[in-house]
């Protein structure tokens, strides 16, 4: 099994003057899922290198089993600092795609075109993609061979608009996940916030939440 994990480039929190990037525990937990059943995992950025961590997923109170375990993976810590570079990755290859959230997808990954691409030719191939929290938000533009958006009349989740007002963020963000996805025709549904929610579609793999990591990895695994 060979696995692509996409991470953001982006660090600025809109004009906050704060950082972002992706978040900890959305990384850490399906990677080790993966890893654990033996999936050979590589990982991409739009810039390459070393992704920007979310400080806030840094933090005492975020931390998890997987991310503890992070910490202490010289391995896995290599891994994250030496990302391939996005428009250098095509989908020949790879039987999965995954995208870890954080805020920082929002605003680059969103609108990349090499990852519109990539998700185009998985979902052509009918191969797996997963996203998790603020990570479907790479499905604003990625449209389906009937040129439709990739998630119209499909059952999608992801960070809500109930958990974004939660963290203070609605007017920073360049747009709502939730809204988003309603708007490119996707059946969107939720769970209770902050709690793990996941639906899989066919092969199309979202959870609502960082809670929610660990469960859409292994919805992505059991496509696999």
């Amino acid at each position: 099994m060979k696995i692509l994990m996409v991470l953001t480039s982006h660090d600025k929190l809109g004009d906050t003057g704060k950082k972002t990037g992706f978040w900890l525990e959305e990384f850490a937990s399906p990677y080790y899922v993966f890893k654990d059943a033996g999936a050979e995992i590589t990982l991409a950025s739009p810039k390459g290198g070393q992704p920007p961590l979310d400080p806030s997923s840094d933090t005492d109170d975020a931390q998890t089993e997987a991310t503890k375990r992070f910490k202490g993976d010289d391995a896995a810590q290599k891994d994250l600092a030496t990302t391939v570079k996005l428009s250098g990755v095509s989908a020949d290859g790879f039987d999965a795609i995954f995208y870890p959230g954080g805020h920082g997808p929002l605003w680059d990954l969103a609108e990349d075109g090499d990852s519109k691409a990539l998700i185009e030719a998985f979902a052509a191939h009918d191969r797996p993609i997963g996203a998790v929290c603020h990570a479907p938000a790479v499905f604003k533009h990625p449209k389906g061979a009937d040129g439709k958006p990739l998630v119209s009349g499909k059952t999608v989740t992801g960070f809500t608009n109930t958990e974004e007002e939660g963290v203070g963020l609605t007017d920073v963000v360049p747009f709502l996940v939730e809204d988003m996805l309603k708007a490119n025709g996707g059946a969107y549904q939720k769970g209770d916030d902050w709690a793990s929610f996941v639906v899989t579609d066919g092969k199309l793999v979202t959870g609502q939440n960082p809670a929610s990591s660990e469960e859409a990895a292994r919805k992505l695994l059991e496509l696999l």
